[in-house]
């Protein structure tokens, strides 16, 4: 395969964050690549479709956007949808001769899943190419082009190169993680940690709030102190604090609560499966799983913990309008 030829391009998976993601291949790839989009639901596609005909493509099935790509990413929510997608008797596995196409997942998935299409693609096909590729950052860094992609490759790979252009298309950064399924890995630890600093910063802003401060304030010491971390910068569990943050909004968009019980679930079982000490993560888990079967929490941003732990969201009306 020619290098740097990413004349055509597959995408499977067109939720809220794969379909802004083909959106930026719209944007930065040449006028004459043709992408070629499946979902299994048709309103995303159709809209895709609409906006950009002369450049999207869309196609019947998995297998279809295979047999007309030589890159195929893939951007579901779970393992088994991801397993239906390549297995099914319209999935990619169906396309026939894989050779010398390279697949993609930005899925976050089980560690098992991802390692077992590897396998079958890379077996049965000895020139086909798979990378876990999962992201980092949300619908709204989707939307901006500035979602972080984490790699299951060494730095080495010979596909590095031509794989981070492709995904910086899309992303601000590629992290080569080292090894297959690496990728998922990192960020399955990632989101992890993400999860219990969502949950940290939403008790201590409550406490906060509680004992007399403007949380405007207490965000504000905790950005100059040893506390400061992204998600009260970007995403302040509070709404109020960032305007952007999808708290701000009523909790809509952002990184939905439910898909943060199941990267803490897959977490918590990768942990399991390594022996790793928990001290505070299936308390954490048990939050994110009552939060998403909260009707006021879900469907809403993960940060919604904010709301689920009885945080002030009328906090405004106690405190002064912020003059800073």
């Amino acid at each position: 395969m020619a290098s740097a030829d990413f004349s055509k391009i597959g995408f499977v998976g067109l939720g809220a964050m794969g379909k802004p993601m083909v959106e930026r291949l719209v944007a930065k790839l040449p006028h004459d690549a043709k992408i070629h989009v499946y979902d299994a639901i048709c309103t995303p596609m159709e809209d895709l479709g609409a906006k950009y005909p002369d450049k999207v493509i869309l196609c019947d099935s998995p297998k279809d956007v295979t047999v007309a790509s030589n890159f195929i990413i893939t951007m579901v929510p779970e393992g088994k949808h991801i397993r239906a997608v390549y297995f099914d008797e319209i999935g990619i596995i169906r396309a026939g001769d894989l050779s010398n196409k390279i697949f993609i997942d930005c899925s976050t998935i089980d560690l098992e899943t991802s390692a077992l299409v590897q396998y079958y693609v890379t077996q049965s096909h000895p020139t086909a190419l798979f990378y876990d590729a999962p992201v980092s950052g949300g619908a709204q860094s989707a939307e901006q082009g500035t979602v972080a992609f984490y790699i299951g490759c060494p730095e080495n790979d010979p596909r590095l190169g031509l794989i981070t252009e492709l995904l910086s298309l899309m992303g601000s950064s590629v992290t080569p993680c080292g090894m297959p399924q690496g990728g998922l890995t990192a960020k399955i630890c990632n989101n992890y940690l993400s999860g219990l600093i969502a949950i940290g910063s939403s008790e201590a802003l409550n406490m906060g709030i509680r004992a007399g401060l403007d949380p405007r304030v207490l965000s504000r010491v905790f950005a100059a102190g040893a506390a400061q971390n992204a998600v009260c910068d970007r995403f302040n569990p509070c709404p109020g604090v960032v305007p952007d943050a999808p708290s701000s909004k009523d909790y809509e968009g952002g990184f939905k609560v439910q898909l943060m019980k199941k990267d803490f679930a897959l977490a918590v079982d990768l942990a399991e499966s390594v022996d790793a000490a928990l001290a505070v993560g299936y308390q954490a888990l048990e939050v994110y799983q009552a939060a998403a079967r909260d009707p006021d929490c879900m469907d809403r941003d993960s940060r919604v913990v904010f709301r689920f732990l009885g945080g002030d969201e009328r906090w405004a009306e106690r405190f002064p309008k912020d003059e800073a």
